[in-house]
């Protein structure tokens, strides 16, 4: 059974990646609904933790229900860092992550998120600090490396773990690929199956359903599996890899009448965590990959895109189960997220 901390697993977990201006509280009410073990919120900056901004404070938001649930901050100046630990342990999360997996232009550029990799002694100076000043365990989430010329991710693991970091999660591809091309796990497997590493190692990267996630659980003996896209307008997907891990067998997929369900619940979520625009405008992203496996869907797609109130988007749901309703599960595009 995988243990952090003092948090306990069942086995073979599935974990919701962190993700910005995804895993925000209503979509993350959804994906712990389908049975996710732990969750992540969006990444915080330290630096708008400390500044006291609204919308990185506001990300510290966390609800009883969702636990375990982490908070995950990122952040390239040792002394923001370690102020924003303090900040994380007022929120009383399960665990503090520190994001150096990050590819985004804006943040590696400035040496935070996966540009870390290229700055051992700097990432070892800031985990020192986070862990020493966090009252709950501390975990990493980073990648393989850099660029395919500096796979550097056996040596962060051990840095990591001298650091007293309580886990590691690594996402399969480096820094320069984004999220292109095809997730690598064997230096996944390779830092999971070293026998000095002693800490517990969640991979990440293209699990997309159940197959996949007990495939790469058999083949690299991973601790846990972490999602990420392939949950966005699926959050049921922890559910269907549940199954499958459990069973050997593919789960039949929702029904449009159930995708309307999950889409109604969603955005009554959604609505009531946030500023009523904003949930809906945040909403759009779901929408557009909830309805994603019906067929001639775009003109219906365009509207809800577009809605601008929950009563218009209530009707064009209402619409939806009507028209589509006897849409049959064989009848539907592949709908599941790279």
């Amino acid at each position: 059974m995988l243990k952090i901390g003092n948090v306990e697993f069942c086995d073979r977990p599935v974990f919701l990646a962190p993700m910005e201006d995804v895993t925000d509280p209503s979509f993350r009410y959804m994906c712990k609904k389908f049975g996710a073990d732990l969750m992540f919120t969006e990444f915080i900056s330290s630096d708008g933790l400390i500044r006291d901004a609204r919308k990185s404070v506001q990300k510290l938001n966390i609800y009883d229900y969702e636990r375990p649930v982490g908070i995950q901050i990122y952040g390239h100046i040792p002394e923001a860092m370690e102020k924003a630990a303090l900040l994380v342990n007022e929120a009383q999360p399960d665990l503090l992550d520190i994001n150096y997996g990050c590819p985004v232009k804006k943040i590696a550029s400035r040496g935070a998120g996966s540009g870390m990799m290229r700055d051992l002694p700097l990432m070892k100076d800031i985990t020192e600090r986070v862990v020493k000043n966090s009252k709950f365990p501390v975990t990493a989430k980073t990648r393989l490396g850099w660029d395919q010329d500096s796979l550097n991710v056996e040596e962060v693991a051990f840095l990591l773990q001298d650091c007293g970091i309580q886990a590691l999660t690594i996402h399969g591809r480096t820094r320069s690929q984004m999220y292109k091309g095809q997730a690598d796990w064997t230096l996944i497997g390779k830092v999971k199956n070293n026998p000095d590493i002693k800490i517990p190692i969640i991979g990440n990267g293209d699990v997309t359903n159940g197959r996949i996630a007990a495939e790469n659980f058999d083949k690299y003996g991973v601790d846990a599996i972490m999602v990420g896209r392939a949950a966005v307008g699926k959050p049921w997907i922890f559910k269907e890899i549940k199954h499958f891990l459990t069973t050997g067998s593919e789960m039949p997929q929702p029904t449009v009448s159930e995708r309307v369900e999950f889409a109604r619940e969603h955005l009554i979520k959604s609505v009531e965590y946030k500023e009523n625009q904003r949930g809906i405008y945040e909403m759009r992203r779901h929408f557009a990959l909830y309805f994603k496996c019906i067929p001639d869907f775009r003109e219906t797609r365009l509207k809800l895109l577009t809605a601008q109130t929950v009563e218009e988007i209530q009707s064009i749901l209402n619409y939806i189960e009507d028209r589509f309703g006897n849409v049959g599960p064989n009848d539907f595009m592949p709908d599941n997220n790279n």
